[in-house]
């Protein structure tokens, strides 16, 4: 295999993170997410440009909430918008060619084996998961579905009716763990204590109206619409939403829960091994081959590992031992981290 070059995010590792509460009762899906069951779930952060701080802060405020319980893990959104359109009713259609909400979740961190989900003001969805990330040749199954998932819009003005006082749509979701357990550690639901990699993305569209309807804002260099906005909950440092170790930690608590999150050493470990393997591939791309030689790779910044670089002339391993008494993290070329 010729392995391609894997862009380097421009950004310091620093992750968002949330403390997930339990949820007190059930949840009655109806789009409004300003009810009692989401009162004691904070909002997080608001979504910012995807490259972060290199671009401006979006001119539309979207933010989320998350619960869990025994059964299913829960997800509010709230969209503020002025244009509310959609227009793709069919399941599993590529619903970012609308405006959208998106959940992205990697249940075990390793990168592989992670889910996508989009929805739009229609309350149409598409659901797949993704064997590996695209820049490692990872095919998504599109036909495989979040069975039992629940779903709801709720329009704060009008779908689709340009001048209508619009203010905002808002969005809910159970996924129940029944699906999502298939890519998680041991095959199960999270315990108190864990985390999973989480991410959020909302896709707008320039729009504009014409014959009494919302249309994409064409440029007229090259006939197609310009290019979507992508705003997101934890930034990217890179316009690709499939860097699953720049996710979010969603941390699963009890109603009592801890009040933050503090990041561990480990997880900074699994970061510069991921550097690495960005640098490796990216050396593969110009020379035709791998390399063992760490200072190639490493340059002259500070760094907290001494990595083990093995390579062949197709295949490289690189390792660094964990914090937790005689485990070693290992990378390979194809961007599986796991640790023995």
């Amino acid at each position: 295999m010729n392995y391609s070059g894997v862009p380097e995010p421009n950004i310091a590792f620093a992750p968002k993170s949330y403390i997930c509460r339990r949820a007190a009762g059930p949840l009655l899906l109806d789009g409004r997410v300003d009810k009692p069951f989401w009162a004691e779930a904070e909002w997080t952060d608001d979504f910012v440009d995807i490259e972060g701080d290199l671009r401006p802060k979006p001119a539309k405020r979207t933010r989320t909430k998350m619960l869990w319980d025994d059964n299913y893990f829960y997800f509010a959104a709230e969209l503020m918008e002025d244009q509310i359109w959609a227009t793709l009713t069919e399941r599993d259609s590529v619903i970012f060619y609308d405006n959208d909400f998106e959940i992205f979740i990697d249940p075990d961190g390793d990168t592989h084996h992670y889910y996508e989900f989009e929805i739009n003001a229609l309350n149409t969805v598409w659901d797949l998961l993704l064997v590996k990330p695209y820049r490692d040749g990872g095919p998504p199954v599109n036909g495989w579905d979040i069975n039992g998932l629940q779903t709801a819009v709720h329009i704060d003005g009008e779908l689709n009716r340009p001048g209508a006082a619009n203010r905002k749509w808002s969005v809910e979701v159970a996924m129940p763990w029944t699906s999502l357990r298939e890519c998680a550690p041991e095959g199960r639901p999270p315990v108190k204590g864990e985390f999973w990699r989480v991410n959020f993305s909302r896709v707008e569209w320039r729009a504009e109206v014409k014959d009494g309807e919302y249309r994409k804002v064409l440029n007229p260099d090259t006939g197609k619409p310009y290019p979507e906005d992508n705003w997101v909950w934890s930034p990217m440092g890179i316009i690709n939403m499939h860097y699953p170790e720049l996710w979010g930690y969603v941390v699963f608590a009890d109603e009592d829960g801890p009040e933050s999150f503090e990041l561990l050493q480990d997880e900074r470990i699994k970061w510069e091994l991921r550097k690495l393997y960005y640098r490796e591939r990216n050396y593969f791309a110009s020379s035709g081959q791998f390399t063992t030689d760490e200072k190639l790779l490493m340059g002259d910044g500070q760094w907290s590992i001494v990595p083990v670089i093995e390579t062949t002339g197709r295949l490289f391993q690189i390792s660094a031992p964990s914090t937790c008494g005689g485990a070693t993290f290992y990378i390979r070329e194809d961007g599986k981290l796991w640790k023995e």
